[in-house]
């Protein structure tokens, strides 16, 4: 790509209107609900999120999993909405409706015809204190979460693996404890646990209203004020305190090996800064970093190891720096027929050492500036993942400015800064690397 092309495109990316970023606009209830509203009305259709600040990383030890299974309960019933209706309601006006857990945070969301908007904040509002979890439902509920498990995790050996990896990573930290849960301790937890994590961190004061769509804020905080506004908040909430990672002194290796395998490779993890409020240069170097070391065929490790060497059919890197704390930085490399994962692991090496000692090519920095710029205009196009953005974001610990910043944040990165974290982040002795095999690894020769 040519820098004349290059600088093309950075025109016609900067004529794109970023308006959906640029008109989003706040309120906060005298109860603690917060309310992000951002507008998009070339179609009359609403996505109404409700995120809540916890997630399974604030569970309490002995009860991993926890977070996860209300989320599931949450749809059975409450008062108002009688066991097991909540969605088809929503799918009987139109819409669809889902959740998720992570470690930061659990939310809930609907997309729906903008004139069924009071609906769904109705039956959102009512859930968040009103819940009905009856004998009826809990233990069947926890049978649906632990076959979860065994048929994403337990029958997947990449699963397996990423989850002992992450627990070797994080030695004290709870990002070191799968989301959907360590099996012996969700096959323990109790309706008891979850009435109890429920009243403790299902609050307007724990939560972020965040409706995007064609609606305005002027019409939003009418509704929220009558469905939210007289829920009392929590003054239960504990600080999101966690315990942190100590010094790393030394790397940490492991090898899984299982007859499922078909495809082995080799993955190094290591500790990385997350994106602070305010301080978010650091993430965006490492976001950039990744891009240039594996974001697709002209990449650092995808041309070092599979274009030129031929030694693998796939490499890259990865990162994702909103998180409340600590993240990670990761490389990977997928060998070629014939090749062993070692042989894999020291191209992986040697190719970093050649990156470590020249730096990035200028030219290569630009195109991947202009491909990160546009990746992050064209992702506003999409209502619910703007949503998922801010609500993300809000939830780790970053404020509506910072999300608002994060674009020109990213387009200041230099080379500079990009080989400080680099120095920083990629050292062996805060790393974890790991080994995918089909079979046992090979007994060294005394």
């Amino acid at each position: 790509m040519t820098s004349r092309l290059i600088g093309l495109i950075g025109l016609l990316l900067s004529l794109i209107p970023s308006t959906a970023w640029s008109q989003v606009e706040t309120h906060r209830l005298d109860n603690g609900l917060e309310i992000v509203v951002i507008p998009d009305h070339r179609a009359p259709v609403v996505t109404n999120m409700v995120w809540y600040r916890i997630g399974s990383a604030d569970e309490p030890p002995g009860k991993s999993g926890i977070a996860h299974y209300l989320e599931h309960l949450m749809f059975k019933g409450t008062d108002e909405i009688p066991e097991g209706q909540f969605s088809q309601i929503v799918s009987a006006n139109g819409g669809q409706d889902n959740a998720f857990t992570s470690y930061d945070y659990t939310g809930y969301y609907q997309r729906i015809a903008a004139d069924r908007l009071p609906l769904v904040m109705r039956m959102e509002a009512d859930r968040m204190t009103d819940l009905i979890i009856s004998e009826a439902v809990w233990v069947p509920e926890r049978d649906v979460i632990l076959e979860e498990r065994r048929s994403r995790v337990a029958s997947n050996p990449s699963a397996i693996m990423a989850e002992q990896r992450d627990a070797a990573l994080y030695l004290n930290h709870p990002y070191g404890t799968p989301i959907i849960g360590w099996e012996h301790e969700m096959s323990t937890l109790t309706r008891q646990d979850a009435l109890d994590f429920y009243a403790r961190y299902y609050a307007p004061n724990n939560a972020i209203l965040i409706v995007a769509g064609d609606v305005t804020l002027q019409e939003v905080v009418p509704l929220a004020e009558e469905y939210f506004g007289d829920l009392p908040p929590s003054d239960a909430i504990p600080e999101r305190i966690r315990p942190q990672e100590p010094v790393a002194v030394a790397p940490r290796r492991l090898v899984y090996a299982d007859p499922r395998v078909q495809q082995p490779y080799v993955i190094r993890s290591y500790l990385a800064p997350e994106r602070n409020a305010g301080a978010q240069q650091d993430a965006a170097a490492l976001t950039i970093l990744a891009e240039l070391l594996g974001g697709g065929p002209t990449s650092v490790l995808y041309r070092a190891l599979v274009v030129d060497a031929g030694i693998a059919v796939s490499a890259g890197a990865f990162y994702s720096g909103t998180s409340l704390d600590q993240t990670s930085f990761g490389l990977y490399a997928v060998p070629a027929d014939g090749v062993d994962l070692k042989q894999a692991e020291a191209a992986l090496d040697a190719a970093m050492a050649d990156f470590m000692q020249t730096g990035p090519d200028a030219a290569h920095l630009d195109r991947i500036k202009v491909q990160v710029r546009a990746s992050e205009i064209f992702a506003r196009d999409s209502q619910e993942g703007l949503a998922r953005a801010y609500g993300a974001a809000l939830t780790s610990g970053l404020t509506v400015e910072d999300v608002d910043a994060w674009p020109a944040v990213l387009d200041t990165v230099t080379a500079e800064d990009i080989m400080r974290v680099a120095q920083q982040v990629l050292d062996l002795r805060q790393s974890v690397t790991a080994q995918l095999r089909g079979t046992p690894e090979p007994e060294a020769v005394q």
